[in-house]
């Protein structure tokens, strides 16, 4: 929503005035809600009408039409511009508006429409409060259970006799560093346990690889993506490969054909 042209369409002042249909006055108030600058616009115009109300003399239409731009001006020194046919249809029909009834009874029809609104504003408040409330309690319950399911799921496989451990030591560029490798030959998956990684600077991915030992051939099994957004740091990987070490270096996104060695973090052999 461009704020500045719906400030400008003259939609708020037919609001204030009480001239629109429910349907847009909820949609109004909603906006409201959601914008400072509307909110502001609207308290500027119900101050400058109000204002209007004690300051007019008798009706004088050339003369009210003038007070009007001049109070809705957010600046004194600058005139009004009527930037479209329907900001002067709007400013028509609040001139014509401005008569002595209306002028008469504005305090009483700006006070109601003040109550209705906060009223409305307080139904809705509470409405989105409760579904707010509502959602957010089933998402932690739905979350929970997802990350105790998951959890139970890790702890099965690790203690499933035909997954293998194998801890990866922290190496040259980062001799800080260390992860443990669950490798379950018999579903060909490996869960990486990388906690012990720092987080990879923006750009960068860490990458796996399945290593031969002699002659030394690497391959990759994968990259672990999203590592800053994982609460866990497990990641889980495929690897059909008679693997005899594991090692993780600091890749470009996306990842490399051939570990950078220079950025080799974590390395390990598979005992036995």
């Amino acid at each position: 929503m461009n704020i500045q042209e719906y400030i400008s369409s003259g939609i708020l002042e037919l609001y204030v005035c009480g001239a629109l249909t429910d349907q847009e006055s909820r949609e109004v108030s909603a906006t409201l809600r959601e914008h400072n600058e509307v909110r502001a616009e609207v308290e500027e115009i119900e101050t400058a009408l109000q204002n209007l109300a004690i300051a007019t003399a008798p009706y004088n239409p050339v003369k009210l039409l003038a007070s009007i731009k001049s109070k809705l001006s957010k600046n004194d020194t600058k005139v009004l511009t009527l930037q479209s046919n329907k900001r002067q249809r709007v400013l028509m029909y609040i001139s014509l508006a401005a008569s002595l009834a209306l002028l008469i009874g504005l305090f009483s029809l700006l006070s109601k429409n003040n109550q209705l609104r906060d009223e409305l504003n307080k139904r809705n408040v509470q409405q989105v409060v409760l579904s707010s409330e509502n959602k957010s309690t089933q998402s932690k319950l739905t979350e929970t259970q997802s990350d105790l399911n998951e959890t139970q799921n890790i702890l099965n496989i690790f203690r499933d006799p035909s997954t293998v451990k194998v801890p990866l030591a922290g190496q040259k560029v980062s001799p800080e560093s260390y992860v443990n490798v669950f490798w379950n030959k018999a579903g060909n998956k490996v869960y990486i346990d990388a906690q012990g990684l720092p987080q990879p600077p923006e750009g960068k991915v860490y990458q796996v690889w399945s290593l031969k030992m002699n002659p030394l051939t690497p391959t990759s099994i994968g990259l672990l993506n999203n590592f800053n957004q994982d609460k866990n740091k497990i990641f889980e990987l495929d690897n059909p490969n008679n693997s005899e070490a594991f090692g993780i270096t600091l890749e470009p996104a996306g990842g490399s054909q051939s570990p950078t060695m220079e950025q080799l973090y974590t390395l390990g052999a598979i005992s036995g």
